[in-house]
């Protein structure tokens, strides 16, 4: 079974604004991802 990126479902960061989508990594908490990335996490007070 052949898996298409564009179909995977999307957020957007709460730091940066940026769409990103669904990683692997993610799949037992997707609900609770608010960030694309670890540097925005770490981020989000002084540019949010």
């Amino acid at each position: 079974m052949i898996h298409k990126k564009q179909h995977l479902p999307q957020k957007t960061c709460k730091t940066c604004k940026r769409p990103f989508t669904w990683r692997k990594k993610w799949q037992h908490n997707w609900d609770n991802v608010k960030y694309c990335s670890e540097r925005c996490r770490r981020n989000k007070k002084t540019l949010a």
